[in-house]
């Protein structure tokens, strides 16, 4: 499956829940071990692990299992699909570990023209 596939299954996934901040960045420039980082802050750990339950399954019914995933038991969630990599904070996670300035070098997409119109409203 391509990236792109990937990413917009994923922020849909995201999207449906009711994901804050959601945003994406382009790293394969920058890295050899990804295309995208998609980004999402839930208001909880719960939400967190709600929301990591959504991409996952939408993902296995697109045919797809992650590579990998970590911090199933943190308020930050990665779920590692090779070329997109999708992570999951509480607010509080999300602003301590920085990952919006750390890969602020990359391309930030934009996401509405990937998001199912009827999905987030």
């Amino acid at each position: 499956m391509e990236s792109e596939q990937i990413l917009k299954i994923a922020a849909n996934a995201l999207n449906s829940k009711k994901a804050k901040q959601l945003k994406c960045i382009k790293v394969e420039e920058l890295t050899s071990f990804a295309d995208y980082f998609l980004l999402a802050t839930a208001n909880s750990s719960t939400q967190v692990r709600a929301f990591c339950d959504e991409v996952e399954d939408k993902l296995k019914e697109a045919g797809l299992e992650p590579h990998h995933i970590e911090g199933r038991a943190t308020g930050w969630l990665v779920l590692d699909y090779n070329s997109v990599i999708v992570h999951i904070f509480t607010p509080d996670q999300r602003e301590f570990y920085g990952l919006d300035n750390m890969w602020k070098d990359g391309v930030e997409l934009d996401l509405s023209n990937i998001l199912d119109e009827a999905e987030g409203d």
